[in-house]
């Protein structure tokens, strides 16, 4: 049973029909937004994405049923109508994220016998196009780790840049833990980082000999990268800023921009397209996806299986080294074993 500490309205689990009723919706917000930090884990980014969800909500029903909206009142009828609502501005995957995230309140209520039923498993989430990421080459991918060295920044800038994208390629990271990284967190007599992904679980990343080569570098200028005026710099951030403060995540996707338009033409370039990328070659060079998966932190292999397409290209390579169909007949060679099937 969930402990409200003596929330009005709330009685054996059950939402009465006495004084603060919207005041007891705000509370169970409020301790929904606790469960998803402390029990489940989940990121900053995160928590706040499904409580501004599920606020919408409460708003939405409020407009609805008025101000004396009741947990009751917030049915299967009134989700769709929330739902078709915001299928006039909104596209389909941002109304699948949303649905989770109301499935997830009302699917917490329910654990805590605040609701009888979750109403929000009635409803069938929007079809998606799953689009496939973003990702260079094995060449462009090298020309982009290389335009850092030549930017028209100082030496200190220079060498942290290169060593972020080595990372970023290199170890296959999310953004977010490559800011997260701290000094400690680099093994070097190993070979390996430790990173802290997503639900605060930690792994071990093997570092790459360019990876290395590249944060050693950076380590002899970071000295530099301090506050000019005070000359305070944080003493735990592998990633600094120019000011000495901890690089940020906006900070690296602009990095990636302008890399990504100077080495590779692609302005459009991301920091997880480089992730992308680096799960791509090794699969391409026969990496195991069940190792793959481990590098990159995904809980699901669905996941890095979505992540991880091989081209054309190297799947045409692969059936014509290993289909006994796939051989071209050779001249007078009318066997049923010469042919290749056409497509």
């Amino acid at each position: 049973m969930l402990d409200l500490g003596g929330l009005p309205g709330v009685k054996f689990g059950v939402v009465t029909q006495d004084a603060g009723r919207t005041d007891v919706l705000d509370r169970l917000v409020a301790r929904f937004r606790e469960h998803l930090a402390s029990e489940r884990r989940a990121s900053a980014h995160t928590v706040l994405a499904y409580v501004r969800d599920v606020e919408a909500l409460s708003a939405f029903a409020r407009e609805r049923r008025g101000d004396a909206v009741k947990l009751e009142d917030i049915d299967k009828l009134l989700l769709r109508s929330f739902l078709a609502e915001l299928a006039r501005t909104v596209s389909p995957a941002t109304i699948a994220r949303k649905l989770a995230s109301i499935r997830a309140f009302f699917g917490w209520l329910e654990r805590e016998t605040l609701v009888r039923k979750n109403p929000a498993t009635a409803l069938a989430s929007p079809k998606l196009r799953r689009k496939l990421p973003t990702f260079l080459n094995a060449d462009a991918a090298g020309e982009v780790m290389e335009v850092p060295l030549a930017a028209a920044v100082s030496h200190a800038e220079r060498v942290r840049d290169s060593a972020l994208l080595e990372v970023l390629y290199g170890c296959g990271l999310r953004v977010s833990e490559l800011v997260g990284l701290d000094l400690g967190d680099v093994a070097f007599e190993r070979e390996e980082v430790r990173v802290l992904g997503k639900g605060k679980k930690e792994r071990l990343v093997p570092l790459g000999k360019k990876a290395h080569d590249a944060i050693l570098r950076y380590l002899e200028a970071r000295p530099e990268l301090r506050n000019e005026r005070t000359g305070v710099q944080d003493a735990r951030a592998l990633f600094l800023g120019r000011r000495g403060t901890r690089l940020g995540v906006r900070r690296v996707q602009t990095l990636v921009h302008r890399y990504g338009a100077l080495g590779a033409g692609r302005s459009d370039l991301h920091p997880h397209a480089l992730r992308h990328s680096c799960a791509t070659h090794l699969l391409e060079g026969g990496a195991d996806l069940r190792a793959i998966q481990e590098l990159l932190g995904h809980a699901s292999l669905a996941t890095t299986q979505r992540y991880t397409h091989v081209s054309l290209d190297q799947l045409m390579s692969v059936y014509d080294r290993a289909h006994p169909l796939a051989r071209l007949p050779k001249r007078g060679d009318t066997s049923v074993a010469g042919r290749r099937p056409s497509r």
